[in-house]
């Protein structure tokens, strides 16, 4: 990895989700999943970390929640990105290439 180096996954959207406003709230997934229009399985599964977050359920999350759709994928993008670090972890480009001529 290059710049700031980050030694554990960020914190899935899923969990953030569970512990920081269905928890405190007194919400379960089948009210969650009602609310936002989606199938109690959907909910569950996002809940657990099984499936992502896309732009559409940011949305339906965002104007749910009171949070913003960015607030979502922000959080998905951190994980997307600490996947694929891990995922090229040790790959080498077959050449590196440079600026292009002046």
């Amino acid at each position: 990895m290059t710049g700031l180096q980050r030694h554990r996954r960020p914190t899935a959207p899923g969990e953030i989700l569970r512990e920081h406003y269905l928890v405190p709230r007194g919400v379960s997934v089948t009210d969650l999943a009602e609310t936002l229009g989606a199938s109690r399985k959907q909910i569950s599964l996002l809940v657990n970390g099984h499936v992502r977050v896309t732009p559409e359920m940011a949305a339906r999350l965002a104007k749910s929640l009171g949070t913003t759709t960015r607030f979502w994928l922000n959080l998905q993008t951190a994980v997307d990105a600490y996947d694929a670090d891990q995922a090229a972890e040790g790959w080498q480009p077959g050449r590196v290439l440079g600026r292009p001529a002046a």
